[in-house]
């Protein structure tokens, strides 16, 4: 992607064709125990079956792109509202930068990405342009300026990208990942490759990379540009994350079974769009609805881990100009809020009534988030079973016509089953706590306590030839609640974390620090927590020795 509709021509694009075809996708609820009488003006629905049994995908975060170059940077107070989890905000936990062919430009999205690190997000970067140095043109049928990669410079091209990895670093940033082309075969202001060059540099260059390798971000998800990457094991070892965007995909091509046969250890990602298009208000209702159904349906048909807008602030965006949250921006809100990092997609009756889309996702402290999205124009009466009763309480956020992610308060749960009233054309999330009482609604996160409980940790790691992932589970078998945490280890020698996931991380001299977001902030007895991070290593694949929670050591498992 690069210019929409209102942008101006320099250093961006014009209204392009494949942006006219893109396909439109398509009062206070009532909480009740069940029993409750449908109203006249209501559909009975098939009730939705929750069944974390049935554990999906992990969600890696919903986000949107910054692109200071092009349309300016967000403010101090627009990073808040992208990044903060509380009321008010968008609750985005991943962030998609540029990475700039001149050096000169690549402190200009700095400021966004590290607070979006202070705030809990993860960042990525995308290129559309390697250095000028490196590029040829050549004629692709009637564009005799076309624009390719030198095929000599496919390892100074990789450098190229560690470079700016090792930039962000230095500035504080550790990427998640880098993109080798933004949208390579639809690349008319930018770099072309075919599929062949894709999988020639998957295959030769891609290993050299020093952070997660994403490619290849065909802009409508063809598969015929990452079909041989999959195929070829060689290149499928370089690749860590199948990212893909959605400009005009229909719904039948969201499934990718290749993928599912082949791509066991590696994450797949939308990793930008727009939707339903860049002329409309992002205001406009109920078109904006047509948002929560494409979110259900990337998380549901087609699986994705993540989901990350483009611009984060335009006029058709999730955040208007003016800094406020838009009708779309409720419907990603209402994902990237509650359905944080770490959070696993588990079982749910998906279409339980005629324009009613359901999906479900479950936490390490086994909170349950549900999403229903109520197309239709008539409320519908919607009957949701939990297992084992064990859920005691649920709360509830709203988006309808006049109401953006409106917290609707909190209800008891009977024997495991929920009715609810989905108003005509409404989003709702509800979040249910286990054990004693509701989930509580996100707040800032707490001041780490003293600790004077118990804990056991459970580390895992998985390593390749210069890099690891690790994940720590962390139980507390204490009697007393932590609000607030931190974990600190420290890594054997040569080891050093490039990004996290559910924590805030710091390190200093090998001694790592891993503090609570916000929505893990609270650790009760018996609960557990799940985090973890992507380090490199010279070698060294030992694992931490000894582990303290708010200064208290940890028993190692």
């Amino acid at each position: 992607m690069t210019q929409d509709q209102n942008e101006p021509v320099s250093g961006e694009r014009g209204p392009l064709s494949r942006r006219t075809v893109l396909t439109t996708m398509g009062a206070l609820p009532v909480l009740a125990a069940v029993g409750s009488v449908v109203g006249a003006s209501e559909a009975a629905a098939a009730t939705a079956v929750i069944d974390p049994s049935t554990r999906r995908q992990t969600i890696r975060g919903f986000g949107g792109m910054t692109f200071a170059s092009w349309i300016g940077d967000l403010t101090a107070a627009q990073r808040e509202t992208a990044f903060g989890t509380g009321e008010g905000r968008l609750g985005f936990s991943v962030l998609r930068i540029p990475v700039p062919e001149n050096q000169a430009d690549w402190s200009r999205d700095v400021a966004t990405a590290r607070r979006a690190v202070e705030l809990g997000a993860t960042v990525i970067a995308s290129p559309w342009n390697p250095p000028a140095s490196m590029i040829e043109t050549f004629v692709r049928g009637s564009q005799t300026n076309a624009k390719r990669l030198r095929y000599t410079m496919y390892g100074a091209y990789a450098q190229h990208l560690n470079d700016f990895t090792t930039h962000m670093r230095n500035n504080g940033v550790n990427l998640y990942g880098i993109s080798v082309q933004n949208e390579p075969d639809y690349a008319h202001d930018w770099t072309w490759w075919t599929p062949a060059e894709i999988l020639r540099f998957m295959r030769e260059n891609a290993g050299s990379i020093s952070t997660r390798v994403i490619a290849p971000e065909s802009f409508q998800y063809l598969k015929n540009i990452s079909d041989p990457i999959l195929n070829d094991p060689t290149a499928l070892a370089n690749m860590d994350i199948l990212g893909a965007h959605l400009y005009g995909t229909q719904f039948s091509n969201f499934p990718y079974p290749l993928f599912k046969q082949k791509g066991a250890g590696k994450e797949l990602w939308m990793t930008e769009v727009y939707h339903p298009n860049s002329s409309d208000s992002a205001d406009l209702w109920p078109q904006a609805l047509d948002v929560g159904e494409h979110i259900h349906r990337a998380m549901v048909d087609a699986e994705f881990q993540a989901y990350i807008w483009w611009y984060i602030r335009r006029s058709y965006g999730p955040m208007r100009e003016d800094g406020q949250i838009s009708k779309r921006g409720a419907m990603m809100a209402h994902f990237a809020r509650f359905v944080r990092p770490g959070y696993v997609r588990i079982g749910a009756t998906a279409n339980p009534a005629s324009n009613v889309y359901v999906s479900a996702y479950q936490g390490g402290d086994s909170t349950i988030v549900i999403v229903a999205v109520n197309k239709g124009t008539s409320a519908v009466s919607q009957q949701f079973t939990l297992p084992g009763g064990a859920a005691t309480g649920v709360s509830s956020w709203l988006t309808d016509a006049s109401r953006n992610v409106a917290p609707q308060g909190t209800t008891g749960v009977s024997n495991g089953s929920l009715t609810v009233t989905l108003p005509a054309r409404s989003v709702m999330t509800f979040v249910t706590g286990a054990g004693p009482g509701p989930s509580p609604s996100p707040t800032p996160t707490p001041t780490p306590t003293p600790g004077t409980g118990q804990f056991r940790v459970a580390y895992t790691m998985s390593s390749w030839n210069n890099g690891f992932t690790a994940g720590i589970a962390v139980t507390n078998t204490g009697t007393s609640t932590v609000n607030g945490w931190t974990l600190v280890f420290t890594l054997p020698s040569g080891q050093s974390i490039t990004s996290g996931w559910n924590a805030a991380y710091a390190s200093s001299g090998g001694q790592v620090s891993a503090r609570n977001v916000d929505h893990n902030a609270v650790l009760a007895p018996g609960a557990t927590i799940e985090i973890g991070f992507q380090a490199t290593h010279t070698g060294n694949t030992a694992e931490p020795a000894a582990f303290t929670l708010n200064g208290v050591p940890c028993t190692v498992v």
